[in-house]
């Protein structure tokens, strides 16, 4: 009985293995039937069509974004550029208007030093007038004595020493 039971198992596995196989092939042929029809190579031609559209699609979109991210930067560096050279000519703005600012102290200094000295001199100059005037007074003076002394341009009354014989 063990022997039968084996031998129905065995037969029936051997059935079930022949069956899968007749499955398998029937299967396949049917695949490679459909594969060769022209109503399958239309579909897969379509297909592979859609699939290098989209990549063109996709690609197209992915440079774009890259166009329009490169746009991006460039504005976004020309402005930090512009930004620069704004700041660049504020300084140089102000450094000039320092530069000037000082200048026109400096000059006003100097125009200050020199007014001081042209007054300084006109006192020099005063005050030598004034003593050369004084001088001259004192001679003028002097010679006044003198001539008075001298009896010169009848400053001083004559005298007369004559013995008079009337």
């Amino acid at each position: 009985m063990i022997l039968v039971r084996r031998q129905k198992e065995a037969e029936l596995r051997i059935l079930e293995e022949e069956t899968a196989r007749r499955i398998e092939e029937a299967i396949r042929k049917k695949v490679e039937e459909s594969l060769n029809s022209e109503e399958i190579k239309l579909e897969i031609q379509r297909r592979i069509e859609e699939g290098h559209k989209k990549l063109l699609d996709e690609v197209a979109a992915q440079l774009e974004k890259e166009k329009e991210a490169a746009l991006i930067e460039a504005r976004q560096k020309a402005e930090q550029e512009r930004k620069e050279r704004e700041e660049l000519d504020k300084m140089l703005e102000e450094n000039q208007r320092r530069v000037e600012e000082a200048q026109r102290r400096e000059a006003l200094e100097q125009q200050q030093k020199e007014l001081e000295r042209c007054l300084e001199l006109e006192r020099i100059q005063k005050e030598k007038e004034e003593a050369m005037r004084r001088k001259k007074m004192w001679e003028e003076e002097e010679k006044a004595n003198q001539m008075k002394l001298l009896g010169k341009n009848k400053s001083r009354p004559k005298l007369s020493f004559a013995i008079g014989l009337k």
